[in-house]
């Protein structure tokens, strides 16, 4: 599972311009089951994203796809996180990673 954080870079006046890729972009992980969580970080700092069922590889490729990232207006971070426990509402998460 991996943690995505956007951060706005200077070019952050730009996000604008690149909006509607961005969205596309964040459907396309969607459709694809690999994006389980998405949102804005506040205040008015970036986005988040939660990311499962691929390789770190995989997930950088995918990142690199972003148009907020193609074109400066984010820095990302992608964080792993091996998950051990969670609540039962998030249990989906695991897939019996534990």
């Amino acid at each position: 599972m991996f943690i995505i954080q956007l951060t706005f870079s200077d070019n952050k006046s730009q996000a604008k311009d690149f909006m509607e890729g961005h969205k596309k972009w964040l459907q396309s992980g969607f459709d694809k089951g690999i994006f389980v969580l998405s949102g804005s970080l506040q205040p008015n700092a970036g986005g988040g994203i939660i990311a499962v069922d691929v390789s770190k590889q995989e997930i950088e490729e995918i990142v690199a796809e972003d148009p907020f990232v193609i074109e400066n207006v984010v820095k990302p971070k992608i964080i792993e996180l091996a998950p051990s426990k969670a609540d039962e509402r998030l249990s989906f998460l695991l897939d019996n990673r534990l």
